[in-house]
C-alpha cells in the first residue's frame, strides 16, 4: 500500500523557516520523482518543487533561491526546506510521487501518487 505522509507544517512569522518532510512508503522511492504543490484557500493548487530519481531539481519562480527540495532515499522521505517565508506562501502543502524519476515534472497530472497535505500558515 502506498503512503506518503507529510510533516513539518506550522506556524511561522514572515522571514522565518520550515522544513517539510514526506515519508514515503509502498513503492520504489529511489526510483521515483517526488515533487512538492501547494494549495492556498480558494486557488488552484500549483507547482512548488520537484526532483528527480538523480536529484535533479526543478522549481517555480515564486520560491526559486528560498526553498530547497531535496530527498534521502535511504529514508524514503523528501524534504522541502522554506526559508525567507512570506504570506503567500500560505497553503496546504503537498508531496507527490511521479513513477517515471527520469524526468522531473512541474505538471500535478504526471504524479500517480499523493499526500494528504500539511498547513504551513506565515504571518505577517
Amino acid at each position: 500500500q502506498v503512503q506518503l505522509v507529510e510533516s513539518g507544517g506550522g506556524l511561522v512569522q514572515a522571514g522565518g523557516s520550515l522544513r517539510l518532510s514526506c515519508a514515503a512508503s509502498g513503492f520504489i522511492f529511489s526510483t521515483y520523482g517526488m515533487g512538492w504543490f501547494r494549495q492556498a484557500p480558494g486557488k488552484e493548487r500549483e507547482f512548488v518543487a520537484a526532483i528527480g530519481r538523480w536529484s535533479s531539481t526543478v522549481y517555480a519562480d515564486s520560491v526559486k533561491g528560498r526553498f530547497t527540495i531535496s530527498r534521502d532515499n535511504g529514508k524514503t522521505t523528501v524534504y522541502l526546506r522554506m526559508n525567507s517565508l512570506k504570506p503567500e506562501d500560505t497553503a496546504v502543502y503537498y508531496c507527490a510521487a511521479n513513477r517515471d524519476g527520469l524526468r522531473v515534472e512541474v505538471g500535478e497530472f504526471e504524479y500517480e501518487y499523493w499526500g494528504q497535505g500539511t498547513q504551513v500558515t506565515v504571518s505577517s
